[in-house]
């Protein structure tokens, strides 16, 4: 799994059907230190997420298939949680809570 911030959405008029319904998001990837990297992934939302949220995503299709309901989905990633608080080596490097005062 890997952490990751919502930076946009991904809006697509012909895909494969099975993709129908389902929210694509933007995401940059962030590292151990709560930095953001100059990585990017596309990920169905299982969640629900907003933009500037901190997600959590399951990534490689095997594992990203394993979310209900993307079982015949062809996808590589799934946000699978929305982050509240992260702590390394007891030290907080996100609160959601701080983000949006």
């Amino acid at each position: 799994m890997q952490i990751a911030k919502v930076r946009g959405t991904v809006v697509s008029t012909q895909k494969d059907p099975n993709l129908r319904g389902v929210k694509l998001l933007l995401l940059q990837l962030i590292d151990e230190e709560g930095q953001a990297l100059p990585e990017y992934e596309v990920a169905a939302d299982s969640v629900g997420a907003g933009m500037d949220e901190w997600v959590l995503i399951s990534r490689g299709g095997n594992a990203a298939r394993q979310v209900e309901g993307n079982e015949k989905r062809p996808v590589d990633a799934v946000v699978v949680a929305i982050i509240d608080t992260i702590y390394v080596e007891n030290r907080q490097i996100y609160n959601k809570k701080e983000q949006y005062r």
